[in-house]
């Protein structure tokens, strides 16, 4: 069920931002997923095929609903900044592009799979974590046979803040993009940390560190046993990113 103007929040609603990046080096998509407790689970991919803007688009929501449905969520809403992914979506827009139509019916039958979806526009400025992660993505080189090294997903800027360094091959205008994303983040010996729009700091963890900062959370290391929805604001207060 997608719905378009119901405006309830309901209690087991989790939060979903997408973003799609192209540029001479690549493609790439980011998102967030957001939990009842404000528990962020960033993900992003370099695409390794040739496709439109609107195409990456379609890829980094489709990405975002199937990751949902990964962690058993039911009802979601949807943020994005391409206003003709989102119109689409909710019906407004009707898809005529033949490379868009299986990808948009691809979306519909995916969100047949949650109780409720609903897919709200937004301006670009205030999707900037997705928009970061599609855009470092997109700037990885990976050549052909070559044996991929994981990196957590802020180690581009990391590097940057720590050493002046640009990803090896990137372009003038991919240098530009890391230094405007880099101004947000804040290196303290060799922690990381998002300045959040309150200007307080949150440390940025790996994709190995969110299970065991909860666990440690759950089991008291920081207070007291808590539920789920109290676990997530106690990580936040405990200052993860």
């Amino acid at each position: 069920m997608v719905t378009t103007a119901d405006k309830t929040q309901y209690d087991d609603e989790w939060t979903m931002w997408f973003d799609g990046a192209s540029n001479i080096v690549g493609k790439g998509i980011g998102v967030v997923l957001i939990s009842l407790g404000d528990l962020c689970f960033p993900f992003a991919a370099k695409l390794g095929f040739d496709c439109t803007n609107n195409m990456v688009e379609y890829e980094a929501c489709t990405m975002g609903l199937l990751m949902a449905l990964e962690y058993q969520v039911k009802r979601l809403r949807v943020f994005g900044d391409s206003a003709l992914v989102i119109y689409q979506l909710r019906g407004e827009w009707e898809a005529r592009d033949a490379k868009l139509i299986p990808y948009h019916d691809h979306v519909k039958e995916i969100v047949t799979a949650f109780d409720a979806v609903m897919f709200l526009q937004v301006p670009r400025e205030e999707n900037q974590m997705a928009d970061a992660l599609a855009t470092l993505s997109a700037m990885v080189q990976i050549n052909e046979g070559q044996e991929m090294t994981i990196h957590p997903w802020y180690f581009d800027i990391k590097r940057y803040l720590e050493k002046g360094e640009y990803p090896k091959g990137a372009l003038e205008n991919s240098k530009r993009t890391l230094r405007r994303l880099a101004s947000g983040f804040l290196l303290s010996g060799a922690m990381l940390y998002k300045r959040n729009t309150d200007m307080t700091l949150l440390r940025c963890v790996d994709s190995q560190e969110p299970e065991q900062i909860m666990g440690e959370i759950h089991e008291g290391i920081f207070g007291t046993h808590v539920n789920g929805h109290a676990l997530g604001r106690k990580i936040l207060r405990a200052g993860y990113y």
